[in-house]
């Protein structure tokens, strides 16, 4: 069953391909390349994974998490081109589940596909 995604990333290139790849399988993908306009879409859709980049021209993905604490991601990876044991720390400890380090392999967007497809089945028999 086909995941609807939320991509926030300001970098073209990496926005495009993350989206094409997913796409590619099935996904449905909606993207926004700044937090001020991720919030505003997040809070009218309902999303089974948010991949947000951490460094935003109008804040970060870490602050972006914070301000949707009342509406929460069922499932949210960081995508960054930092991946310090602090950088992946503070991730999680803003609620993302992983820290993807750019460039993105496509085997780890697999297996964050992955676990928000159990999320999702685990949630829906429940």
């Amino acid at each position: 069953m086909p995941l609807r995604i939320f991509i926030v990333e300001d970098h073209v290139e990496t926005l495009k391909a993350v989206q094409a790849y997913l796409e590619r399988r099935g996904h449905e993908v909606e993207t926004a390349t700044l937090m001020q306009e991720a919030l505003t879409q997040w809070s009218a859709e309902n999303f089974d994974l948010l991949l947000a980049d951490i460094g935003l021209p109008d804040g970060d993905g870490w602050e972006m998490m914070r301000l949707l604490r009342k509406n929460p991601p069922r499932y949210a990876a960081a995508m960054s081109g930092y991946g310090t044991p602090a950088d992946i720390a503070h991730s999680q400890s803003v609620g993302f589940k992983r820290h993807l380090v750019k460039p993105v392999r496509h085997e780890d967007l697999d297996a964050v596909v992955a676990e928000a497809q159990a999320m999702k089945d685990g949630l829906s028999e429940g």
